[in-house]
């Protein structure tokens, strides 16, 4: 099969005599599975599952063309509105690759881009509008951290944001000393947004990391219950100090 041909099957999937769930289904319904779709597809590529991704990457397109069918029944777009756009979009955009503008290095096409924006009507009041609020915490944060720092509001050193990662953590234990509950949450929103500066100043994605971290943490964790398991132990039953050995023994089995 083809594009056309998955475009005519969700079409025939919302006819009045196609399928009754799909039928039903409203932008607000299917929102809920854009998002686990996207997540789904983000698992499978930290996997380096080809397969997964294939699926997942098929499962996204479908509500993609299920929201733009939603729309071609409203009589505002369908799909094909939404290829054009996207294909002339990445034309004006790339005149270093489909024209003749020099554009040598990525700083180049990223400021070509932000200007293609402004122009497209695409600014905001804000020189860190534009990231979208539903964006996960720590990629926002990265984001609007990027966006300050093209327009020089952002430490030159990465010496100056320890210095304040320091600055941090000492108001953060003072409000924890405290017991100042909404104070000991601001501190560590100030501390998560620094955290953040610092992947940004040596290229890290946060949320890439933290969650490469997760899973490391989940692989540890699943191999201590494993371990106590083949003990007939349970972990509720042993000490911290039984359960750090079964952690480093996990450690060193992965270097």
């Amino acid at each position: 099969m083809n594009f056309e041909e998955l475009v005519d099957i969700v079409t025939k999937l919302r006819a009045p005599d196609g399928c009754p769930w799909d039928r039903e289904q409203t932008r607000e319904s299917l929102k809920q599975y854009l998002v686990e779709e996207f997540y789904e597809l983000i698992d499978a590529l930290d996997e380096n599952d080809y397969e997964g991704m294939r699926e997942e990457m098929g499962d996204l397109l479908f509500q993609i063309i299920l929201q733009s069918q939603l729309s071609k029944e409203e009589g505002t777009f369908d799909i094909h509105d939404v290829v054009a756009d996207i294909a002339g979009k990445m034309v004006r955009r790339h005149p270093h690759v489909f024209g003749d503008k020099e554009l040598s290095t990525s700083d180049d096409v990223v400021e070509w881009w932000e200007e293609s924006k402004k122009r497209e009507g695409k600014n905001h009041d804000s020189a860190i509008g534009g990231v979208p609020r539903s964006l996960p915490a720590l990629l926002r944060a990265r984001k609007i951290q990027m966006k300050a720092s093209r327009v020089g509001f952002d430490w030159t050193r990465i010496e100056d944001v320890f210095d304040k990662l320091e600055e941090e953590i000492r108001e953060l234990k003072e409000a924890i000393t405290e017991k100042k509950q909404k104070a000991i949450e601001e501190e560590l929103g100030d501390l998560f947004f620094v955290l953040v500066r610092i992947a940004n100043f040596v290229e890290v994605n946060p949320e890439d990391a933290l969650r490469r971290t997760i899973k490391k943490f989940d692989q540890r964790f699943r191999y201590i219950e494993a371990a106590a398991a083949r003990q007939g132990r349970k972990l509720s039953d042993m000490t911290l100090a039984e359960m750090d050995i079964f952690w480093e023994e996990v450690k060193k089995s992965e270097k």
